[in-house]
């Protein structure tokens, strides 16, 4: 058995992004920039008023309260064409271009206008430059704001936006092909035997490629005979990554690796030392690279996040590909761990000082999906870790936003 940290390594180490495409920023959200966007504009691209109030020059407001004459008022995305002159002001509004010779905006709360509405007094004294938002504060022309790699966020989209481009060039989505494998599952709505069992796997792989970033196909689901096998792979030719689910251990009907040996592939690993998710084997099948996952469906998702998902942002070239991690306290005890590196689900609850922590859950069998769906986390112990007591910090993967 390999350790976690070296399976990711060897995985990622061997995928080389794929190529890039234009797409609309409208369908941006979500994706990998292939390369670094740059502002085509700066950003305010003139001088604005971030209040309502009055333009005015500071020199002009040496003693207060000091009355300026009216010459004008100019709404956002108007332009006063005039320029300042001693003892005039402007009205301007939340975003309006500041008019040429003024240097300072005075709220409104803080000036009074007369009832002919020609002059304002300004009432309290102002700082120079206050309330002006000046050109290129928020970024400049030519400014690198965004960098290749990085996954495209609803804010990240917004910055593009802000930077004046319609269009951005990101990394083609990998291709995942998904075969199931077993007599005893069906699809979900199909035909059950009393034998049979309704297979989750395909549909929560295909949901977890595509909120990764890839482009899952399900291939369909391969009975345990090695002919019909090594025909749904050879109909996933293609693909940048190829998954199956069961079949990967060491039983008699367990026929994956023996299958795919005989038609190319080539075994980089067998074998994890984690829970759960063990027998999991990776290799390559000429140009496409194999992922073996077990078939236990709490198995699959934990493996699908733990390797599938740094493999398929490897393939984007993304900055930033590994999981977040938290430290809280433990709301239960924990016995001392064995040699595998432990993935416990787990809830967020707060402890008697309401502070965040996390419960691990009383079972923890692979099969059990109903408890994978209502977890919060995954506890990850390493191997050989001491008893844990409760109240001891353990490090935490926090599931939201991730499968």
């Amino acid at each position: 058995m390999i350790p976690v940290s070296e399976a990711i390594q060897r995985i990622t180490k061997l995928l080389s992004p794929t190529g890039k495409e234009i797409i609309p920023l409208s369908d941006a959200c979500g994706r990998v920039l292939a390369e670094d966007i740059s502002a085509r504009i700066s950003q305010p691209p003139f001088d604005v008023s971030s209040m309502d109030g009055y333009a005015v020059r500071h020199e002009d407001l040496k003693t207060i309260p000091h009355t300026l004459r009216l010459i004008g008022s100019v709404p956002a995305g108007s332009n006063f064409d005039g320029e300042l002159n001693q003892n005039e002001t402007v009205q301007v509004f939340t975003g309006s271009k500041i008019p040429r010779g003024a240097d300072t905006v005075v709220i409104q709360e803080n000036a009074n206008v007369t009832t002919t509405s020609t002059d304002v007094t300004i009432l309290t004294p102002s700082k120079k430059g206050q309330f002006i938002r000046k050109t290129g504060l928020d970024f400049e022309r030519g400014q690198v704001g965004l960098k290749a790699g990085q996954i495209l966020s609803p804010r990240a989209v917004g910055y593009a936006a802000s930077m004046n481009h319609p269009w951005l060039c990101v990394r083609r989505k990998p291709t995942v092909g998904i075969i199931s494998t077993g007599n005893e599952i069906v699809m979900p709505g199909e035909p059950l035997s009393e034998n049979q069992v309704v297979s989750s796997n395909s549909h929560a792989l295909m949901a977890s490629v595509e909120y990764f970033g890839g482009k899952p196909f399900c291939i369909g689901i391969a009975p345990d005979q090695i002919d019909k096998l090594q025909s749904m792979v050879n109909h996933a030719e293609g693909v940048n990554i190829l998954v199956t689910t069961g079949g990967a251990s060491v039983g008699k009907h367990d026929l994956v690796q023996g299958a795919l040996k005989e038609i190319g592939l080539e075994l980089d690993f067998w074998k994890i030392a984690m829970r759960p998710g063990k027998p999991l084997i990776f290799g390559r099948l000429g140009s496409t690279h194999f992922i073996g996952l077990p078939g236990n469906p709490v198995s699959t998702l934990v493996c699908a996040l733990i390797f599938l998902r740094p493999a398929i942002l490897a393939l984007l070239g993304a900055l930033k590909t590994d999981l977040p991690i938290l430290e809280l306290p433990i709301l239960s005890t924990l016995k001392q761990n064995d040699e595998r590196e432990d993935y416990l689900r787990a809830t967020f609850e707060n402890d008697s000082r309401g502070k965040l922590a996390v419960l691990p859950y009383k079972y923890q069998d692979s099969s059990m999906i109903s408890v994978f769906s209502m977890s919060d986390a995954l506890i990850v112990r390493p191997p050989f870790d001491k008893q844990r007591e409760v109240g001891e910090l353990v490090r935490v993967i926090p599931l939201s936003h991730l499968v």
